[in-house]
C-alpha cells in the first residue's frame, strides 16, 4: 500500500515476516576509529545500564568507535594513550588517509562468504557513526573537513557481496551525533540530548545522506542512532522509504526527545521493531525487538581485549537461544581492524555459532514464539530450557548437556502420537508422560552449548 507522509499512515506499516524469520543479523562498526582500535576495558554497556554511573563510563568508554570524543575527555585513559602514541597534535580527522589507504586492502567477498557460513540472514554495515565520517562516496560530502569520506564505495561492494549470497543488507547511520556538526563532548548521559545537532544545514545535511543510501542502496532496514533531529518530518522519509522498499524497516532511534530506560532508548516516533543493546528482555514481548552487542565489549575492533572480554561461544549460542524464544532477533557485531581483516578470536566465535546453528538452525530460523519461553528440566542440575514452535511443532533447546542419560522437561506434555527428535539425528526418541512433565530418554550428547528437541505437538500441563 502507499503510505502517506503522516504518523498514523505509518504506523500502519507491517513488520515483514522476512525479518521475524531472519533471527541473526550481522552488524559491522568499522570507519577511523578502526585505525586506532583502542579503548579500555571498563566493562559492557548492560552494566551501566543498571548501575547509573554515566560519568565514569563515559570517561573510560570502552566502545572504541567513540575514540573521538573520549580523545576529548581531558585525562581519560584514551586520551592518554592518544598522545603517547600519535602526540597531543595529531588531529582525529588524520586518522582518514589511513583508513583510506588500508582498506585499499579489503575483501568484501570474504565477509559475505563467513557471514553465510555462520548462517546469518542480514547485514548492517554502519555508513556514519558519531564522528561523521562516510563510508561511502556521497554527493553531499561533509562541508566542514575536507575529503572526511572512504575513497572505494564500501556500501556498495559490501552490499552486492552480501545480496550476491542471499543475505538481505541494511544500513546505519548516526543521525543523531555528528561531532563535526556539533563537537558537544559527552561526558554524561544528560549530554547526549544536547548534542544531537539541530541545525537547518545537519537536517538538510542527513536527511539527504539518508535519501541518497535509500535511493542507491535499497536497504531493508534505515538503522540509525541516538535521535534524530526535531525539525525532521520523519513521517515523510519513513513514507517516502516504506513506498520505495515495502519490505523494510525502520528501528525506534529515530526519537526526536532524546530518552532513555533501562533497556536502551525509547522512542517518540513510529517504529518497526525495539534495539536493546547490551542488554535483553526477561519475557516474551509482543513487539518484534532485536538485541545487538559486540561479541566484545565494544562494537568497534579494540585490539586491548581479549578472552575475558570476549563472549565464549557457549555463552552466544545460549544468549541467542534466548532471545530468540522472546520474540527477538540477534544483531552479533563484528569490528573488523582498519585494513577490513575481522581478529581471530571474532572469527572463533562466528564459527562456533555457525556449527552448532548448521545442526539446530531448525529450532530457530523461521520459528516463533510458543505458549512460553522459558522452562527447566529435573535431570539432577536443571538445565534451562528455551521454548520456539513453527505452527504444531514445538522446539525445546537444552542450554546445557544433561548429566544423565533421561531428562524430564517439566510442566511439557505431549499427544499420544507425537513423535520427538533430536535435531541432527534421524531416529526418534523414546519418551513418556510423568505426573512432573515428559520424560525423554537421551542418546550420546555431543559436546555441544546446547541441544535441540522437535516435538511433532507438544502443549503445557494444565
Amino acid at each position: 500500500m502507499p503510505y502517506a507522509p503522516t504518523p498514523e499512515s505509518v504506523a500502519q506499516h507491517p513488520v515483514p515476516e522476512w525479518f521475524h524469520d531472519a533471527k541473526l543479523g550481522i552488524f559491522i562498526h568499522w570507519g577511523l576509529y578502526s585505525v586506532p582500535a583502542w579503548a579500555p576495558n571498563s566493562g559492557e554497556l548492560g552494566e551501566i545500564l543498571a548501575s547509573g554511573e554515566w560519568a565514569k563510563w563515559f570517561a573510560n568508554n570502552p566502545y572504541a568507535e567513540w575514540y573521538s570524543n573520549t580523545l576529548r575527555i581531558p585525562e581519560s585513559p584514551t586520551r592518554q594513550h592518544h598522545d603517547e602514541v600519535y602526540g597531543p597534535d595529531f588531529a582525529y580527522e588524520n586518522f582518514a588517509p589511513l583508513f583510506n589507504q588500508a582498506t585499499q586492502q579489503w575483501n568484501p567477498d570474504e565477509w559475505a562468504e563467513l557471514f553465510a557460513q555462520v548462517g546469518a540472514r542480514y547485514v548492517v554495515l554502519t555508513t556514519k557513526h558519531h564522528d561523521g565520517f562516510l563510508l561511502w562516496p556521497s554527493a553531499h560530502p561533509n562541508p566542514s573537513v575536507p575529503d572526511y569520506q572512504s575513497e572505494r564505495d564500501l556500501v556498495g561492494e559490501l552490499s552486492e557481496a552480501v545480496r550476491a549470497r542471499d543475505m538481505t543488507m541494511a544500513l546505519y547511520y548516526s543521525g543523531g551525533l555528528d561531532w563535526t556538526f556539533n563537537d558537544t563532548v559527552i561526558q554524561d548521559i544528560a549530554l547526549l540530548r544536547t548534542g544531537v545537532p539541530q541545525s537547518e544545514a545537519y537536517v538538510d545535511y542527513a536527511n539527504a545522506h539518508w535519501r541518497e543510501l535509500i535511493e542507491r542502496y535499497r536497504p531493508a532496514i534505515l538503522w540509525n542512532d541516538i535521535a534524530y533531529p526535531k525539525a525532521t518530518n520523519v513521517s515523510q522519509l519513513f513514507a517516502d522509504y516504506y513506498n520505495a522498499v515495502p519490505e523494510g524497516l525502520v528501528n525506534n532511534r529515530f526519537t526526536q526527545e532524546f530518552r532513555m530506560d533501562e533497556t536502551g532508548i525509547v522512542s517518540d516516533v513510529h517504529a518497526d521493531f525495539e534495539t536493546p543493546e547490551y542488554t535483553t528482555y526477561q519475557e516474551i514481548r509482543p513487539r518484534k525487538w532485536e538485541a545487538c552487542r559486540g561479541v566484545g565489549a565494544s562494537f568497534g575492533y579494540n585490539q586491548t581485549e581479549g578472552p575475558e572480554q570476549y563472549l565464549s561461544v557457549n555463552e552466544l549460542v545460549r544468549s541467542f537461544v534466548d532471545i530468540v524464544s522472546k520474540n527477538g532477533n540477534l544483531l552479533l557485531n563484528v569490528g573488523p581492524m582498519a585494513d577490513g581483516t575481522i581478529p581471530e578470536m571474532q572469527r572463533e566465535r562466528l564459527l562456533g555459532l555457525g556449527s552448532w546453528l548448521a545442526v539446530n538452525g531448525e529450532a530457530i530460523f523461521g520459528s516463533r514464539p510458543w505458549l512460553t519461553a522459558e522452562g527447566k528440566s529435573s535431570d539432577g542440575v536443571g538445565v534451562g530450557v528455551r521454548y520456539t514452535a513453527k505452527g504444531a511443532t514445538v522446539y525445546a533447546t537444552l542450554l546445557d548437556t544433561p548429566a544423565t542419560d533421561s531428562v524430564t522437561i517439566e510442566g511439557l506434555a505431549a499427544e499420544s502420537s507425537t513423535v520427538v527428535h533430536l535435531l541432527g539425528r534421524s531416529e526418534p526418541l523414546v519418551w513418556q508422560q510423568t505426573d512432573a512433565g515428559l520424560r525423554i530418554e537421551l542418546p550420546a550428547l555431543p559436546n555441544a552449548p546446547a541441544h535441540s528437541l522437535r516435538f511433532s505437538a507438544a502443549h503445557l500441563l494444565g
